[in-house]
């Protein structure tokens, strides 16, 4: 009994803001990353990001995702990895800065799965 309430209270500690830190690397990655709001930018890569403002944040995103199509159609595994984590973390860090959860996008997905692209895509156009 005394263990399942300490698990409990583990459980209730590790979620912070909507994002359950266990679930996945990208939400432990956007906890990382949202708790550094407010931090010196001289000391933080992050924090000079969201010092920039959000326009900066989707720039830099937008170069991130060019170079991730540079690599992929070279074809260049390792390196389109590499972008590929760079990109991932320029999105959660606009993510944040506009106060978007992963859980919601989680969500989106999660909506999405099952349907055919097309019937998704059409379905759009309709809203």
């Amino acid at each position: 009994m005394a263990k399942d309430k300490k698990a409990k209270k583990a459980q209730r500690k590790k979620r912070q803001n909507g994002v359950d830190s266990a679930d996945h690397v990208l939400d432990r990655l956007y906890l990382v990353i949202d708790g550094r709001k407010g931090a010196d930018p001289d000391t933080s890569y992050t924090a000079r990001l969201f010092s920039r403002g959000r326009e900066q944040i989707a720039k830099k995103l937008g170069e991130e995702a060019v170079e991730a199509l540079i690599e992929g159609i070279r074809g260049d595994r390792p390196k389109l990895v590499a972008e590929s984590a760079d990109m991932l973390y320029h999105l959660l860090t606009l993510w944040a800065a506009i106060g978007v959860k992963p859980p919601a996008v989680w969500a989106e997905l999660a909506r999405r799965e099952g349907l055919s692209g097309i019937a998704e895509k059409a379905a759009r156009k309709h809203r």
